[in-house]
């Protein structure tokens, strides 16, 4: 089982550079939470591939995406997110558009143009939807449902109900990684990995009993609880569960191209991969929790202290063989050593000594994954 790719796919900006355009230009990207565009005039803008699109609400409540490109000279309408707007201007020459992308003003429209037709100069559209209560865009504004795209495994990623469930605002992050993409797309989803690297920090999960595997581009995990953690797990949740009782594992899959999901009995969790430069991506996370008290949350955290004082999650070095006192290795951070690993290799590859291993049976699906991106920039 050898790897597809070759050095190149993960250090060239040629590659990179068609990855943009052949496959983040032509799929749909993640944009935000549905909680993110909640009130006319709220927006946000998004990087898809080449294109910068943003959705706001309409004064009828309609979130609508569009090109963010104003039709005079192309300036950029929109920078990150905003608050509630009544119309949106260009920064360059104050050509104003309403909230459902109609070009209403163009200063000074009758001495420096002898009078324009506005109607056809509107914004651009593109696509917004929104699926387990991701907003996503996409640039082709005939694009279809979203349901086209995530249709087949709409019922495969967990009982988790994500609409239900409030956001734990303080669990939202971001961070870089000074690695490929691809590179922490495979450290996903490497089955093989998660009893090594993770060896005290994911202990609570049985990873010999894994289910995974690919449904077209997007890959599927399961995993079950080890008996010490499923016995009387309610007991043992850190927070409230939020799924059924009877409904136990880790669901993690990773949507294509870079939408991770970690959801398990007491929350649900996105990881959206964001491609930087060949040797950088940013990582954004959010969280959803049970839709409890203060108190609740308390509760049970007191209630499953013993569980965890005992069990103990730890790094995979000891505090002897740290090389400093914030050793990824060694906090005992799952995502910290994923980190560490995904730099680790990607500083490996400038190497003339570089040459890649067999593949295990665990990381069959690192192959698989690396098959679909040929097959993508071959199309």
């Amino acid at each position: 089982m050898l790897h597809y790719l070759p050095v190149e796919a993960y250090t060239s900006q040629d590659w990179f550079d068609r990855e943009q355009r052949q496959i983040f230009s032509t799929t749909w990207r993640y944009a935000g939470l549905m909680e993110d565009i909640s009130e006319p005039g709220q927006y946000m803008s998004v990087q898809a591939g080449l294109n910068s699109i943003f959705i706001v609400m309409g004064r009828d409540r309609r979130i609508r995406a569009f090109h963010n490109i104003c039709r005079h000279r192309g300036t950029q309408l929109i920078r990150a997110v905003g608050k509630t707007q009544k119309a949106l201007t260009c920064p360059y020459h104050d050509w104003t558009y309403d909230l459902e992308g109609n070009l209403i003003s163009v200063p000074e429209e009758d001495r420096e143009f002898n009078g324009i037709d506005k109607s056809c100069l509107g914004l651009k559209p593109a696509s917004v939807d929104i699926w387990k209560s991701m907003l996503f865009v996409h640039p082709d504004p005939d694009v279809g449902s979203i349901m086209d795209w995530f249709g087949e495994i709409d019922d495969q990623i967990g009982p988790h109900i994500p609409e239900d469930l409030p956001e734990y605002e303080e669990g939202q992050s971001s961070y870089e990684i000074k690695a490929n993409w691809k590179i922490v797309v495979e450290n996903y989803i490497d089955v093989y990995h998660l009893a090594h690297l993770h060896s005290g920090t994911l202990q609570m999960y049985d990873h010999a009993k894994a289910e995974y595997g690919f449904v077209g581009p997007h890959y599927l995990f399961w995993e079950p609880p080890v008996a010490e953690y499923a016995e009387n797990q309610s007991q043992k949740l850190p927070a409230p569960r939020v799924i059924p009782e009877d409904q136990v594992g880790a669901w993690v899959p990773m949507l294509f191209p870079g939408i991770g999901i970690g959801a398990a009995e007491d929350g649900w969790n996105i990881f959206i991969i964001e491609p930087l430069a060949p040797d950088l991506t940013r990582v954004v996370n959010r969280s959803r929790v049970a839709n409890a008290s203060a108190w609740e949350f308390s509760k049970q955290a007191m209630r499953s202290s013993g569980f965890w004082a005992n069990f103990g999650l730890e790094g995979k070095y000891k505090k002897d063989d740290a090389t400093s006192e914030d050793d990824p290795m060694a906090s005992g951070d799952f995502t910290a050593e994923d980190i560490y690993a995904c730099e680790q290799q990607q500083k490996s590859l400038s190497s003339p000594h570089y040459e890649v291993g067999p593949a295990a049976k665990g990381e069959a699906p690192v192959l698989e994954h690396q098959k679909i991106i040929l097959k993508w920039l071959e199309e």
